[in-house]
């Protein structure tokens, strides 16, 4: 699995555990609304600093955006 799907499909899951759209998330984090979206589809990645106003918005420690997510197999490790 590549850095920027495991990236994505963090932010959609903590994003959907806070119950929060994707407008809601980017109108907190005071971005563009489209670029939420970006980001969850993998079209876009994200910088250190988005990653770490996003986690300040989702109450996360930053380091969680790069965790695999469950049942997903360790390619070459």
């Amino acid at each position: 699995m590549r850095l920027r799907e495991i990236v994505a499909k963090n932010l959609r899951r903590l994003r959907h555990a806070k119950g929060m759209s994707q407008e809601e998330l980017a109108d907190r984090a005071d971005i563009n609304r489209n670029y939420v979206g970006m980001l969850e589809r993998e079209q876009h990645a994200a910088t250190i600093d988005m990653l770490e106003k996003l986690a300040e918005v989702l109450e996360v420690d930053p380091i969680v955006f790069f965790e695999k997510p469950d049942g997903a197999a360790a390619e070459g490790r």
